[in-house]
């Protein structure tokens, strides 16, 4: 029988470990659906782009996570993780919050996310991931995204966050209940 659980993997910033505050909440949100596996990859080991992308792909091979019933979630270079890693390998969903896109230092800084559902949360006062340039790319990839007042980490924003990662999931097929 084909295992019938989704996976959500959790890519947090530069800056930021798998215990921050945003990648935790996300992760207790996946926690009231069923038949949910949530892992927060850690990639603290490294400040290195690619070697971030290479933890997820390894991350997502050793769960045996199945592409069309995973969901990246990251958070500024975790969101360039997740949506690199969306271009290379098709995924259910992509959720990206103040994803550090479009961004001259970064390789393949314009990735094609190719997810079946895809968000992009920004704040409008970033001075890290400037709002404008990724907006473009969404505009360029029809990709929905919401702006909100805020900065960079989208402190201001988390229970804002997490109700559209609550429906995001819901949108994309996951079941309430518990695990």
């Amino acid at each position: 029988m084909a295992d019938q659980r989704f996976f959500v993997f959790l890519s947090h910033g530069l800056e930021s470990g798998p215990g921050g505050t945003k990648i935790q909440v996300m992760k207790r949100v996946t926690e009231e659906f069923a038949d949910v596996q949530a892992e927060a990859v850690d990639h603290r080991s490294t400040r290195d782009p690619a070697e971030r992308l290479a933890q997820m792909q390894k991350a997502m091979k050793d769960a045996g996570a199945d592409p069309a019933r995973t969901i990246l979630a990251g958070s500024s270079m975790g969101g360039w993780v997740c949506a690199r890693t969306s271009e290379l390998t098709p995924v259910l969903g992509c959720f990206l919050l103040a994803p550090a896109l479009a961004l001259a230092k970064y390789p393949e800084s314009r990735p094609e996310i190719r997810a079946t559902f895809c968000q992009l949360i920004l704040g409008w006062h970033d001075d890290v991931v400037l709002p404008m340039p990724v907006i473009d790319l969404a505009r360029e990839q029809s990709l929905p995204t919401l702006v909100l007042p805020d900065g960079h980490r989208l402190e201001n924003s988390v229970d804002r966050v997490t109700r559209e990662f609550r429906a995001f999931l819901l949108n994309a097929g996951l079941k309430p209940g518990n695990n």
